[in-house]
């Protein structure tokens, strides 16, 4: 190596950087509450999938514990959708409706 060539070991230009932490985002939507019933994919067993909802991922766990709670049947939350086993929309439906939201029925 020669002393012209100049070789970076360390610098603290920078200094000590913190990544900055990441706000959860809400989901966006309409804030229309779809209720939609499905069958594909489930080897023809249907659930009630609860699209929609603007709130955040807590808040959300939660409401669908309370629904299956509701319903006494089982669920699942993923990726901001609430799942619900059986064909509950109905009751799905005046729960959600107390509770504030805008409650559509879509689907078959």
């Amino acid at each position: 190596m020669n002393d012209n060539d100049s070789v970076l070991v360390f610098s603290t230009d920078s200094g000590r950087i913190k990544p900055e932490k990441e706000q959860p985002a809400l989901p966006q939507g309409d804030g229309i509450v779809r209720l939609k019933r499905e069958t594909k994919g489930r080897k023809g067993k249907g659930v009630v999938t609860v699209n929609g909802l603007l709130v955040d991922e807590k808040t959300l766990k939660a409401l669908g514990k309370d629904l299956k709670k509701l319903c006494g049947c089982g669920g699942a939350v993923k990726n901001g959708i609430i799942e619900i086993q059986g064909d509950q929309r109905d009751i799905i439906k005046s729960f959600l409706e107390k509770k504030g939201f805008v409650v559509k029925l879509s689907g078959g």
